[in-house]
């Protein structure tokens, strides 16, 4: 299983990408600076903001190119839904 997720980052942006494991990747984030992205190094610390599963990687890259492509209102209205269902 494969993850599309949105991070927020400590200057309030948003950070889309892709992983087979959300706790690993996003303590990657937060504290190697080996495996952590260039914009989330300097962005730190970041939060987990948005999730959603998809069946295999070429499906995971598919669906983190259509979120990078909305704007930031729609990014965060997905953000904003996201965190209300998984309260």
């Amino acid at each position: 299983m494969w993850y599309v997720y949105f991070l927020r980052c400590a200057d309030n942006s948003l950070y889309a990408g892709i992983t087979t494991c959300l706790e690993r990747r996003l303590a990657e984030h937060n504290s190697c600076n080996k495996k952590a992205a260039k914009y989330t190094r300097v962005r730190r610390p970041v939060k987990l903001a948005y999730a959603e599963p998809q069946h295999d990687r070429q499906q995971a890259s598919r669906r983190e190119y259509q979120l990078k492509q909305l704007n930031k209102r729609n990014k965060e209205q997905l953000v904003e839904s996201y965190q209300l269902a998984n309260k």
